[in-house]
């Protein structure tokens, strides 16, 4: 009497399928399986052994267990990117540019935060047991730095003044902060206003305190009181806004400078609620020069940051950390402009009238 042929049943959806079950439908070696899954076959495992393991593979669903592969090898594909609050539209530009540059090599994780939030260096280095092939961290500060501690392949981005933690990519936001105060400046405004972002990331503080420099020393005066901090939310910032506007406006304020564009948004959004007319009685500028800029209405001036070419260049630096080659510049800097439009072309109504303090 024949012996019936074994007979394999399809696991459950709950049910892990491992490469000895691959092994077993293909009748094969489960060190055959890693082969062909790992793409080395060639010179090692025969075509009818390829097509039999694809076929079993294909057959289960198996999936190769890539984090079992990195503790065997002490290293994944995984690249990590800390990043404080995505919801700013300038970093999906910025994540674009580093999946490009990393290819189908890496794989790209996100370690993000809630708004307004910084990422904590505890929550890192739980991801950090993935065994990444390399971290990206954008926007830090020095206090996060010293307390992740990280060691291995790292890239910074957009982190001026913290060149010495680590390689780093940064933008010259000072430049195109300065050109938006001489703009203002020549635009015959004396008092204005600023609207800032609670993350106090470096970032941030550079584009402020270059602003506030710039503006003084053109006689633009921006008291204490003039200045608020939010979120990067376009709710957040026009609620913002309107809280200020009627101090501000009694104040003489006639242009308000914004952290970034999303800011300007808000800015924008509630001041046609209020019926207040942009440029006319009041200027709003940004920093980002996000795609949206050029079309909101007014259209936005705004200080314009290479976002992509950001993400690109870091993910570039990565690799070369990554693959043990040598970077020819540690520290790159990409420059930052200003681009003048509707939100700031005319002069306001009453701003020749008004003194500095």
């Amino acid at each position: 009497m024949e012996s019936a042929e074994p007979v394999h049943r399809a696991p459950s959806r709950t049910q892990r399928v491992t490469a000895a079950m691959v092994a077993s439908l293909a009748g094969v070696s489960t060190a055959t399986v890693s082969l062909v899954a790992n793409g080395k076959t060639q010179g090692r495992v025969s075509e009818d052994n390829i097509s039999r393991v694809r076929q079993a593979i294909a057959e289960l669903g198996y999936v190769v267990d890539g984090i079992g592969s990195s503790l065997a090898k002490g290293v994944s594909s995984i690249v990590i990117l800390v990043a404080p609050d995505i919801s700013n539209p300038f970093f999906a530009k910025v994540i674009a540019g580093v999946r490009e540059s990393l290819g189908s090599e890496y794989q790209l994780l996100l370690s993000v935060t809630d708004a307004g939030e910084f990422p904590r260096a505890d929550d890192v280095r739980m991801l950090l047991a993935l065994r990444p092939a390399g971290l990206l961290v954008d926007a830090p500060n020095a206090a996060f730095l010293e307390d992740l501690s990280v060691a291995g392949p790292l890239v910074l981005l957009d982190a001026p003044g913290l060149e010495g933690y680590a390689p780093s990519v940064n933008l010259d936001v000072a430049h195109g902060a300065r050109e938006l105060a001489a703009h203002l400046a020549a635009s015959g405004h004396k008092r204005v206003a600023y609207v800032d972002s609670v993350t106090g990331t470096a970032t941030f503080e550079v584009r402020r305190a270059a602003f506030l420099d710039e503006a003084h020393s053109c006689g633009i005066s921006i008291a204490d009181s003039h200045i608020v901090s939010t979120t990067i939310d376009v709710g957040a910032a026009a609620a913002a806004f309107a809280d200020a506007w009627p101090d501000w406006q009694r104040a003489g304020v006639t242009a308000v400078v914004c952290g970034t564009d999303t800011h300007a948004y808000g800015v924008l959004q509630e001041a046609r609620v209020a019926a207040v007319r942009i440029p006319e009685e009041l200027a709003v500028a940004g920093f980002d020069d996000l795609p949206y800029s050029a079309t909101s209405n007014p259209s936005l001036t705004s200080v314009h940051l290479p976002a992509t070419p950001l993400g690109l260049k870091a993910g570039e630096q990565l690799r070369r950390l990554m693959e043990d080659r040598e970077l020819e510049q540690p520290q790159l800097t990409l420059e930052s402009s200003l681009v003048i439009r509707g939100s700031t072309a005319s002069i306001p109504a009453n701003a020749g009238s008004l003194s500095a303090h």
